[in-house]
């Protein structure tokens, strides 16, 4: 019995045990195939995006799996009772001990076998789930490029559509109406949409007759134009207004455009010092790029980028170049002034045009450099002693009052940079778009007229290498410019000649209802968008006579006959009554000329002697010279004789 007992409990135990090793060969192959089927799971994910429907059907296949590995699972545990079953047959039948232990090694051996079989059965449960996964892959691979394919062909047809709607687009531009306008100013400002009906108004203007709307007027897209421009660039009224009457659309925009974009960088060679070729030198050595600046400047330099800051190098210092914008060369060159010369420079400072006259005149001569501003007369000197500068006198006087001061047709040239508006420098001054109205340019131009007039006056026409007068201005307005040349023409006896200058657009003969003087056409004007410097006129004037009095001069007419300047010639009012009774009185007077009474009395009767006021013309130099030096010599010796005593 006690034998019994023991093989009982040697038999529960070995249940025990197969049960243990089923359960933990069952957990590791599920754990294996779970593990399997979730990295084929997350390559699906990834080859679609975590398609959903595939993932459904994976979850599907997946739960089969663990079903049929629980079957399986089960199937191995009813075989191991069943072979314990059998071993407990064999035990009850056999009476010793060894054949117990070997029908119990046999068992084993029975059992290896069957789980072997059960292992086999699940690798090719995987391996179709395998193939299943493949071919799900396959269909995978084929929808997603018939996906690809019907992506790209709505792309396709998107590009097309909208090429066309481009095409489409400005023929059906439309100007806006006034509620949308009233719409548009309640809310903040769509730069965009101002931009792109900017264009659009561009785009019409420059062919009216075949893109404007229906009924719409050329006046309606221009006044459109102006307050999208003013909006979208932040210009007052008027000054836009005056860009749009000067240049045609297209232009326009190029013009406010180079406006937004400041100009470049300039250097003029003070040739006092230095040569250009050397100061480029100098100054690629020390981290600035640069290069000539055109072939017009012998002088000039560009400066393309700089390591170090132009305005603070040892050369700078020295006084070898000046800081100056390209169009400020432009007046010196026109004036062309010649050594040993006397010069006025009516509004000098900062002192860009009186050291680059010096430096034309090779320090000979003198130059009355004068600067109605005093706190600005600071700059005007430290420039000329650091160019080095030796032949100018510095005076600070109204412009205006200058004849007084240096008396009247005294100087061989001048040359006057006159105050302007400052709406050609607008690149370097933004404040100009909104701080200048009509007014201020009326008053430029009054103030302009009266100090062209007083240079006039102080240069001598009989001077044997001068007589020239320059006119400039950092302005674009045509009050500014045309009309105050031609306002000088009027009052002084005057004409304009060639500046010199081989580039640049010529002036304004008419513009809108003015008409100038046929010789406007020799004045140089210059633009941001054309020559890449800032916005400047130019003319220069050459004096006929020292006479204040204005020619009686002829002009052409528009329509091919003459027509005389009615400021130019004066009628008395005498003279008119004459002409007006000439056909009526003709012949009383024939009679009266005819009676030998009244011949003899007008023969008698005395004449005025008529005699015409001199003119005051100052001595000559060297009788000035000559009286200084004797008034110097008299001092002299009246203070050797005072100290002898």
């Amino acid at each position: 019995m006690a034998v019994k007992g023991e093989k009982t409990q040697k038999k529960s135990n070995r249940k025990e045990k197969s049960k243990e090793f089923v359960s933990v060969v069952n957990k590791k192959k599920k754990n294996d195939v779970l593990s399997e089927s979730d990295m084929e799971y997350e390559e699906l994910e990834a080859v679609k995006g975590k398609n959903s429907q595939k993932k459904a059907r994976k979850k599907e296949k997946s739960k089969e799996f663990i079903s049929h590995n629980k079957k399986k699972k089960n199937e191995v545990l009813s075989e191991s009772d069943m072979e314990d079953e059998e071993m407990q047959n064999v035990v009850d039948g056999d009476e010793g001990g060894e054949s117990g232990s070997d029908m119990s090694s046999d068992g084993d051996d029975a059992f290896a076998g069957d789980f072997l079989q059960g292992s086999d059965d699940d690798e090719e449960m995987v391996s179709g789930s395998q193939s299943d996964l493949d071919s799900d892959d396959s269909d995978i691979e084929t929808k997603s490029k018939a996906i690809d394919e019907a992506k790209e062909r709505e792309e396709k047809d998107a590009l097309d559509e909208l090429r066309l709607n481009i095409k489409e687009a400005p023929d059906e531009f439309r100007l806006p109406t006034q509620e949308e306008l009233e719409v548009e100013a309640r809310g903040p400002p769509d730069l965009t949409g101002l931009q792109q009906r900017i264009k659009e108004i561009v785009r019409v203007l420059s062919n009216f007759t075949s893109l404007r709307q229906e009924g719409a007027t050329r006046k309606q897209y221009i006044e459109q134009l102006k307050l999208d421009l003013g909006s979208y660039y932040g210009y007052n009224e008027f000054l836009i207004s005056s860009f749009v009457e000067m240049f045609p659309p297209v232009e326009l925009m190029e013009l406010i455009e180079a406006f937004e974009k400041p100009r470049p960088i300039t250097l003029r060679t003070n040739t006092l010092k230095t040569r250009r070729r050397d100061l480029a030198g100098v100054l690629l050595n020390r981290g600035i790029n640069l290069d000539p600046l055109s072939k017009w400047s012998k002088v000039g330099l560009v400066v393309y980028d700089h390591q170090v800051p132009y305005g603070a190098t040892p050369e700078y210092m020295a006084g070898h170049y000046m800081v100056q914008s390209a169009s400020s060369f432009l007046p010196v060159m026109a004036l062309a002034p010649q050594e040993k010369e006397r010069i006025v420079d009516m509004a000098a400072s900062p002192g860009g045009k009186t050291t680059y006259i010096a430096a034309l005149m090779k320090n000979t001569g003198i130059i009355y450099a004068n600067e109605m501003k005093e706190a600005r007369l600071s700059k005007l000197t430290s420039n000329l002693q650091r160019l080095g500068v030796t032949n100018t006198v510095v005076c600070s006087y109204d412009g205006r009052e200058l004849p007084k001061v240096l008396g009247n047709n005294t100087v061989d040239r001048i040359l006057l940079d006159a105050p302007c508006s400052g709406t050609g420098v607008i690149s370097k001054d933004e404040s100009v778009k909104t701080s200048k109205t009509a007014v201020d340019v009326q008053n430029c131009s009054r103030l302009q007229k009266e100090l062209i007039l007083a240079a006039i006056d102080m240069v001598d026409a009989n001077s044997k290498s001068g007589g020239y007068v320059v006119y400039s201005t950092c302005s674009m307005m045509v009050i500014e410019n045309e009309d105050v040349i031609d306002y000088a023409l009027k009052k002084r006896d005057v004409k304009l000649v060639p500046c010199g200058l081989d580039f640049g657009r010529p002036g304004f003969v008419r513009f809108r209802e003015s008409r100038f003087h046929p010789s406007l056409e020799k004045t140089r004007r210059f633009y941001p968008h054309v020559h890449n410097m800032d916005g400047f006129f130019v003319a220069k004037l050459k004096k006929m006579s020292n006479s204040k009095a204005a020619p009686a001069a002829v002009q052409v007419a528009e329509d091919g006959g003459f027509e005389i300047e009615p400021s130019t010639i004066e009628t008395p009012a005498s003279q008119s009554n004459v002409i007006s009774k000439k056909e009526q009185n003709k012949g009383s007077r024939k009679d009266k000329v005819d009676n030998p009474s009244l011949k003899r009395k007008k023969e008698e009767k005395p004449h005025a002697p008529t005699q015409k006021r001199k003119k005051y013309k100052p001595p000559p130099r060297e009788e000035i010279s000559k009286a200084r030096e004797e008034k110097r010599q008299a001092l002299r010796e009246a203070k050797k004789a005072k100290s002898a005593v």
